[in-house]
């Protein structure tokens, strides 16, 4: 069993860090308020800074919103960094930027560590049930040292290629998860203007070419109008400037991703940056001047 830091106790971590401890892993948080009882009543400790998580860990794990995020963590002060033993494993689940993450990669090997970018896909549930997509980029050596942990949290674990591989198949994935987001909410709204019973059409489509793991699980959210996140639209608007950055970088059109961000942006411009991001459905209501089921 390994001594594993973990940073970032939010949503997703927080699941993610009982996995661990219930696997039999040592774990050692930083410090932020109350650590959360169940976690503390399965043995979890406590840091005063990431510098000290590092100095008690052999693995480290981060899951925090943003690259800043990340940076600060790894090279701020009272960094991990400051406190990194010989060969100790650092492991990036944040969604953050496939360049950083290539510099990051190389200033924790150049301070003797290893480092490994592996985002997530799945959301809360994913989180909750160990079930979650992992899209790893890192070295063979790395990839085949993070995979017995990664499996603990996850159940598809996917080496896409190098350092900043990982992030670069999360932001792929965020463009089709906003993307198909959207359209589900359109033919919703589309279906409700109509006339037709919403949560016949969806039941319906579940069973055709138009059936996906969003129709399901956000459908249901935008029938019943719970837009608690789940996955924040801020943070979805994070990752879609990461994909709409590196298509300006790569002079690549993306039309729909560009689309779907003026569609959150205009839900938090009405308050909505902690919706969930299944509330992209209430930017195309009033546009219509109409909402769902009414």
């Amino acid at each position: 069993m390994s001594k594993i830091g973990f940073i970032g106790l939010g949503i997703m971590g927080r699941p993610m860090a009982g996995h661990l401890l219930d696997a039999g892993h040592e774990l050692v948080t930083v410090k932020r308020g109350t650590l959360d009882a169940t976690l503390a009543e399965k043995g979890a400790k406590v840091a005063a800074d990431p510098k000290a998580v590092a100095e008690a860990s052999d693995v480290i794990i981060t899951m925090v919103p943003d690259t800043p995020d990340v940076e600060t963590v790894l090279f701020g002060e009272n960094g991990i960094v400051e406190g990194l033993r010989p060969g100790t494993l650092v492991i990036d689940m944040s969604s953050i930027a496939p360049i950083a993450t290539q510099g990051f990669a190389k200033r924790i090997h150049e301070a003797g560590g290893e480092y490994v970018d592996a985002p997530v896909s799945g959301g809360e549930g994913g989180a909750i049930n160990a079930a979650l997509t992992i899209m790893v980029g890192a070295t063979e050596e790395g990839f085949e040292r993070a995979r017995p942990i990664l499996e603990v949290m996850g159940k598809t674990i996917t080496h896409i290629g190098g350092h900043g591989a990982g992030q670069t198949c999360k932001v792929a994935n965020q463009i089709v998860v906003a993307l198909t987001i959207e359209a589900v909410a359109e033919g919703l709204l589309f279906a409700s203007k109509a006339g037709a019973d919403v949560a016949k059409v969806r039941e319906s489509l579940l069973g055709g070419l138009a059936q996906s793991k969003i129709l399901d699980v956000h459908g249901e959210r935008m029938i019943k109008r719970t837009f608690d996140p789940g996955f924040r639209i801020r943070l979805h608007q994070k990752d879609l400037n990461l994909a709409l950055e590196g298509a300006r970088s790569l002079n690549l059109s993306l039309p729909g991703t560009a689309n779907a961000q003026q569609l959150f942006q205009a839900c938090a411009a009405h308050g909505g940056a902690d919706w969930d991001h299944a509330g992209i459905l209430r930017a195309l209501e009033a546009l219509a001047d109409h909402e769902i089921g009414r």
